[in-house]
C-alpha cells in the first residue's frame, strides 16, 4: 500500500511542478491571480445571490439552487480540512512559485475549486449551453489554484468532486 501511496504522492508532485513551474508565462500570472478569485467566496456568493434575486424564471432558480449547493458543498470541505490537516504546497515543496497573499490554512480541499464547480451546474442544467463556457471556465479555476501554488491537484480533482456532487444533487432533488 505504501508503494501505491508514494507512486501517487510522485506523480502528483511532477503535475504540480509542471504547473506551478514550467508553464510559467507573464501573460499566465495576470489571468490566473485575476481568474482564480471567481472561485473565492465573495465572487461564487454575490453571482449566485445576484441571480436568485434578481434573476427571472429559470435563472433565478438555478441562483437558489447555486446558493443551496455552495451552503452544501463547504460542509464536507470544512469536516475534511479539519479532519485532514494537509498543508499547502508552497510550505512543502521549496521551489514553489507563490504570488502575493498566499493563503495559510490547510490545502485538501480546495475551497474555490469547491465553490466554482457547485454554482455552475444549477447554470448549466438551466441553459444547457452555458455548460460550453462555465464548465471550462471552472476547470481554469482549479488550474489556477495549482498554477499560483496554493493547491495540489489532488486538492482541487476532490474540490471538483465535491462542488459536482453537491450541485447535481441539489438539481436532482429541486425537481
Amino acid at each position: 500500500m505504501s508503494r501505491v501511496v508514494h507512486w501517487l504522492q510522485h506523480h502528483e508532485t511532477r503535475v504540480f511542478h509542471f504547473v506551478n513551474q514550467r508553464i510559467q508565462h507573464f501573460f499566465l500570472d495576470h489571468f490566473f491571480n485575476k481568474i482564480t478569485h471567481l472561485g473565492g467566496a465573495t465572487a461564487s456568493i454575490a453571482i449566485s445571490l445576484c441571480f436568485a434575486l434578481f434573476g427571472q424564471g429559470s435563472l433565478r432558480t438555478a441562483g437558489i439552487q447555486a446558493l443551496i449547493a455552495l451552503t452544501i458543498s463547504h460542509i464536507p470541505v470544512a469536516i475534511i480540512k479539519k479532519k485532514y490537516p494537509r498543508l499547502r504546497p508552497y510550505l512543502v515543496l521549496p521551489q514553489t512559485i507563490t504570488y502575493k497573499n498566499p493563503l495559510t490554512d490547510h490545502s485538501f480541499p480546495s475551497g474555490h475549486t469547491t465553490a466554482i464547480f457547485s454554482i455552475i451546474f444549477p447554470f448549466v442544467a438551466a441553459v444547457p449551453v452555458l455548460g460550453l463556457i462555465l464548465i471550462p471556465l471552472a476547470l481554469i479555476i482549479g488550474l489556477s489554484r495549482i498554477y499560483l501554488g496554493l493547491h495540489y491537484p489532488s486538492d482541487c480533482i476532490v474540490g471538483c468532486l465535491i462542488g459536482t456532487t453537491a450541485s447535481l444533487v441539489t438539481v436532482a432533488f429541486w425537481g
